[in-house]
């Protein structure tokens, strides 16, 4: 992966999430800042980023909004919360003390953090049930923002815990100003049906056993993810809090994934029946609230960086300096 591409995913969508809930200066000032082999900042547009699609569901395409940091933004007052998705955690330690944690925000949480913004990550039950995970997500959040209220920026399955803790849980400790999701299936996944009836019903339930007897993680959350379970039941039990603001990003990937890639198969099964899609959700399923553009050219991983990961994590647990 060029290195220009590993700051998009690092922090280039969620560079876009956190400028959703910040706050305008009176200025009009725009700093601009190449990072990577990027020519964009030669564009004389004060904001290239934008073009509209033929399909309008796509939204604002943002192909280099990594390239331009806006410092007419003022850092928010409130924290900000990220809430992590299917089979995700916050750190991850291998070998005890031997080798270097893994984040699953890498390089996010820092980016934010340099902008002078207050970061709180959450960890949930990997895969078990929206209820369950929502409610350690609103947990977490209780714990860590001790009282003061909060933007969440959410990937995946993240969004849907978010959305059922504001909407069904109302913790009395937990006060939500903003909920910015990142490729969360609201409207389900066609990837999850296929899986689903693949399987079926006869089998899942052996299936499951095995999941939780080698992992030790509960299996609540993949029936949840089919499209069936999202719009007929999920959603119109989940309506939006009225005091709370609801935006969301997509992403899509432009052309078939390599042979090896995880995504080959999901993204093709996408991409048949909903249209442009990351490998895993598409661009119609990640649309819930005001729908504030798509991230072109990126997979479901790279938005948190984890397709660059792997060749980072190895290099420090060599104790090379990373490339």
């Amino acid at each position: 992966m060029k290195r220009g591409r590993a700051i998009i995913a690092r922090t280039g969508l969620f560079r876009c999430a956190a400028r959703t809930i910040l706050t305008p200066k009176t200025t009009t000032l725009t700093t601009r800042r190449c990072f990577g082999a990027s020519s964009s900042c030669h564009r004389q547009s004060l904001d290239p980023r934008s073009k509209l699609e033929p399909k309008e569901y796509l939204g604002k395409e943002i192909v280099d909004d990594y390239a331009i940091l806006r410092d007419q933004y003022e850092t928010p007052k409130n924290p900000i919360v990220l809430a992590h998705g299917l089979l995700g955690f916050a750190e991850l330690k291998l070998a005890g003390s031997f080798l270097p944690s893994i984040h699953y925000w890498h390089g996010i949480k820092d980016a934010l953090s340099r902008r002078k913004c207050e970061v709180i990550t959450t960890t949930v039950p990997p895969s078990s049930s929206v209820e369950q995970r929502a409610a350690e997500l609103a947990r977490g959040i209780e714990f860590q923002a001790q009282g003061k209220s909060v933007n969440i920026i959410a990937h995946s399955m993240g969004g849907l815990d978010a959305r059922y803790m504001i909407s069904q849980l109302k913790p009395a400790g937990v006060r939500v100003k903003s909920l910015v999701t990142v490729a969360t299936p609201h409207h389900g996944s066609t990837f999850a049906d296929y899986l689903m009836d693949e399987i079926g019903p006869e089998r899942l339930p052996n299936l499951y056993n095995v999941w939780e007897r080698i992992t030790g993680f509960e299996t609540g959350a993949f029936n949840q993810l089919t499209k069936k379970y999202m719009t007929e039941d999920f959603n119109p039990k989940t309506p939006n809090d009225p005091e709370v603001r609801y935006f969301s990003y997509g992403a899509m990937v432009h052309d078939k994934p390599p042979l090896l890639s995880p995504f080959r198969l999901s993204h093709g099964i996408i991409h048949d029946i909903e249209g442009p899609n990351d490998g895993l959700v598409s661009v119609q399923s990640s649309q819930w609230g005001t729908y504030k553009g798509t991230l072109s050219g990126v997979n479901h991983l790279d938005l948190i960086n984890w397709s660059n990961r792997f060749r980072f994590t190895w290099q420090k647990w060599m104790g090379r300096p990373p490339t």
